[in-house]
């Protein structure tokens, strides 16, 4: 084999993913500093799709006191892995399995009165966050049903079938500072404690911001903030350099030189103007490149950025190198923090017309994850 060009890297693998737990450290202490209250740290999704065990101990080991997962499975998994912080589940069918969650200590959000009813315990008192939808129409029990879920509530505590620790809600816009959607938000989430209290409740935490309004917002914060994507380098609201935690390589799997005019893939959407060198990557859209980025996207490889040409297939990425000689065994750095000039998972998500977090979480799972 040929000497490597410089700035290059020999490796054998395939596709790598690798995870940055310094930069979730980073993170996380840096929410700590910023945050009114205590950081709930989110992990649904598999940590973002960094590693749900990795990324729950990182940030617990630097400031983190909460957990916050979506299933009542991951929140077992969490409590698995050896946690004993506050884990809530927000996101559970009317008959989840709330035996499994009552047996592993885990805080369950109440969306409605079908909820409430489905989670009352006898014997034991299941830990309980009232969700109110503030302004989404999505999660969240309804302004209308409020006053209702309140009472039923107070009952159910009573009868000591559950005990409300929380009254959490959602912003719709937070990612958009100064929007008027996110003050009208905090008033709704306000006049739904207040509601909590007249009903003869005593939640202990509110919680209604997550990583935009926690950096953009402090009037949002009140006693918890929930902090998902922020922990691993994203800011959606795009005013906060954080320090992205995720570097995706591949290696060089086949060389060849093209003349002028030669069709590219699928299709030939891409025809060479001229003769090239064109690697192939063994990375696709089942691995997570999504197939809208063709045409757009770049890598670095051999110590610049090169175009990714052609349509990208389900395995494989074609990319144009012109004429340097590049060889098979040569690492491609897809995307990562972008301080060597490789592109970032923000490049990715503006090439394929949609946001940081879909990249972040899309990653199949026959990539090889390295974890340091």
């Amino acid at each position: 084999m040929s000497a490597l060009v410089a700035g290059t890297r020999q490796v054998s693998a395939g596709p790598e993913l690798q995870v940055d737990l310094d930069a979730v450290a980073a993170n996380t202490r840096r929410f700590v500093r910023t945050a009114r209250g205590e950081v709930m740290a989110v992990v649904k999704a598999d940590g973002f799709g960094h590693g749900l065990a990795a990324v729950t101990a990182t940030a617990l080991a630097n400031g983190a006191t909460w957990i916050g997962v979506t299933s009542i499975a991951e929140a077992v998994a969490v409590r698995e892995s050896g946690v004993d912080a506050p884990v809530l589940s927000w996101l559970n069918r009317v008959d989840a399995d709330v035996s499994a969650a009552w047996r592993h200590g885990i805080d369950l959000s109440v969306p409605s009165l079908e909820h409430l009813a489905a989670i009352e315990h006898p014997g034991r008192p299941v830990r309980v966050h009232l969700q109110l939808d503030t302004g989404m129409a999505r999660d969240g029990a309804a302004p209308d049903t409020w006053l209702a879920l309140m009472a039923a509530a107070r009952r159910a505590e009573v009868a000591g079938r559950v005990r409300v620790v929380g009254v959490m809600g959602h912003l719709a816009r937070a990612d958009e500072p100064g929007n008027p959607a996110n003050a009208g938000g905090r008033q709704a989430m306000l006049r739904g404690v207040e509601m909590a209290r007249q009903a003869g409740l005593r939640p202990s935490v509110r919680h209604l911001a997550a990583t935009s309004a926690t950096l953009t917002d402090p009037g949002t914060h009140l006693d918890l903030v929930r902090i998902g994507a922020g922990l691993v380098g994203i800011d959606p609201s795009g005013t906060t350099r954080l320090c992205p935690a995720l570097r995706l390589t591949a290696p060089v799997v086949q060389v060849r030189r093209v003349t002028a005019g030669t069709g590219v893939g699928y299709g030939h959407t891409h025809v060479t103007e001229r003769a090239t060198t064109l690697a192939l990557l063994p990375v696709g859209y089942a691995d997570g490149l999504r197939r809208a980025v063709s045409g757009r996207a770049e890598v670095l490889l051999a110590g610049r950025r090169r175009p990714v040409v052609g349509m990208v297939s389900m395995d494989q990425a074609v990319v144009d190198v012109g004429d340097d000689p590049v060889v098979p065994g040569v690492e491609a750095v897809v995307f990562g923090p972008g301080d060597d000039g490789e592109p970032t998972v923000d490049d990715w998500a503006r090439w394929a017309g949609t946001i940081a977090h879909e990249i972040v979480t899309g990653i199949g799972p026959r990539v090889g994850r390295c974890v340091r």
